[in-house]
């Protein structure tokens, strides 16, 4: 008994050892569906089905890591309309020795068009690290994205287990972000930004969890800012030129394609807007921001007007 009980010991003992080591992370990111199956659909016949939402909002997540984080390695288990089956996503998530699953798809009610919301399901509660994960991702839908959380879901909610989840050997959640047989909430689903905001929802709950798990690891990128100006004062003109390690500004927003800064989606604000070509892998190539303050505390009075203006997943970021 003695001999059993060292051996379980040793086992965990190097199992943390090995986490504690680890220089990066590697997520996998699954769109669920895809392909012939198209996955729940909406009354209404302009809607996109499921697995063309579940693809949008799971390449817009890998996006935001791959421009905001450094030490986190993204796997798709799809990049288009393509149909995977649940073996494969397994086999593939398991294969790549990866830290963290995540399934990203919409929800069906079943008839009941009232329910909406948005669910994070794990295979089982006594999966402590995929509750706390979880957890954390229903708390960035209701407090940052103002979606209603209907909680975290297990195999006794749902009544049977979902293969991704069962099989998969590492932390593993799946997200529903919401239910297409509810009308309002499908309009959401089937708006860019409503896709915008659950994919920086999850970013975020990402962000949250790997820095809480893995302490010694850097994740948040320093970005050098070297911005294309367009109408914004002398005064702030200089203080960019000027601006050292450690300054703070407001991300308001990004975009595939250059957006001229006198549009009107910026006059609102009633601020200069710098937009920023940013280098990355990402389809999101342009950035907008608003001032350069020496420390958050400094730039808290533009942040809170910023969102009051419809900005509401405005963040500071660090610049050089």
């Amino acid at each position: 008994m003695k001999f059993h009980v060292f051996i379980c010991f040793l086992a965990i003992s190097v199992t943390n050892l090995a986490f504690s080591q680890l220089k990066k992370v590697t997520i996998v990111i699954d769109a669920g569906h895809g392909g012939i199956d198209h996955g729940h659909v909406s009354e209404n016949k302009n809607h996109l089905p499921e697995k063309e939402l579940n693809l949008l909002i799971a390449n817009k997540v890998g996006a935001y890591v791959q421009q905001y984080l450094t030490n986190v390695e993204i796997i798709h288990t799809r990049s288009e309309d393509k149909y995977i089956s649940l073996d494969d996503r397994v086999f593939k998530a398991n294969n790549s020795n990866a830290t963290y699953f995540i399934s990203i798809h919409c929800n069906d009610g079943n008839g009941k068009k009232h329910i909406h919301g948005t669910e994070s399901h794990v295979n089982t509660l006594n999966s402590k690290k995929s509750v706390e994960l979880a957890q954390i991702m229903e708390k960035e839908f209701s407090v940052k994205a103002g979606r209603n959380s209907r909680g975290v879901k297990d195999s006794e909610d749902r009544e049977h287990s979902l293969q991704v989840l069962k099989y998969t050997n590492m932390t593993s959640v799946l997200l529903e972000c919401g239910f297409l047989t509810n009308e309002k909430e499908a309009i959401y689903l089937n708006s860019t930004d409503g896709q915008d905001i659950l994919a920086s929802a999850i970013f975020r709950g990402i962000r949250t969890f790997i820095q809480k798990e893995h302490p010694t690891i850097t994740f948040v990128k320093t970005i050098p800012i070297k911005p294309t100006i367009t109408q914004v004062s002398t005064t702030q003109k200089t203080q960019i030129k000027s601006t050292i390690l450690g300054t703070y500004s407001i991300q308001i927003m990004s975009s595939k394609d250059p957006l001229e800064s006198s549009s009107a989606t910026f006059k609102k604000l009633g601020e200069p807007i710098i937009r920023q070509k940013v280098i990355t892998n990402s389809d999101f190539k342009y950035r907008y921001l608003v001032g350069v303050f020496e420390s958050k505390e400094a730039g808290l009075a533009i942040l809170k007007k910023v969102k009051a203006n419809g900005f509401k997943d405005a963040i500071f970021i660090q610049i050089e």
